[in-house]
């Protein structure tokens, strides 16, 4: 089967997220990078949407586990994301890349961010 990418780049979402509480109450900006692997071939053919993976869906459903979920750990955040894409779409493998710019931490940094890959057969790198 080709493993053909199809990407879905900065997504920017202001959700409550985070180890601290205040992080959690007041909330702050989270970007969100999603890779996915399916076979385009036939939408390539056809040029028709129907044939493959319909991206507003895929946002929509994005949206909703950054914007009305609440955790901790970006790591959990990144997880729930893969989660949610492999089991409503027809992908086969996702990488899921979560920023969040205003990290707390101590000194100079840009914020953090958590990538992570995860397959239909459980597989993780």
């Amino acid at each position: 089967m080709p493993r053909d990418l199809v990407r879905l780049k900065n997504m920017l979402f202001h959700a409550h997220h985070g180890y601290w509480d205040e992080e959690r109450r007041v909330g702050q900006r989270f970007e969100v990078d999603v890779e996915l692997f399916l076979d385009v071939k036939k939408a390539a053919a056809s040029d028709h949407i129907r044939d493959t993976i319909d991206l507003y869906k895929v946002y929509q459903s994005v949206e909703r586990v950054v914007t009305r979920k609440q955790f901790k750990l970006v790591e959990t955040l990144a997880e729930a994301i893969a989660a949610t894409l492999l089991k409503k779409f027809p992908i086969t493998e996702v990488n899921v890349c979560v920023r969040k710019p205003n990290s707390p931490v101590p000194g100079i940094c840009d914020g953090i961010e958590v990538e992570i890959y995860r397959d239909k057969a459980g597989d993780a790198r």
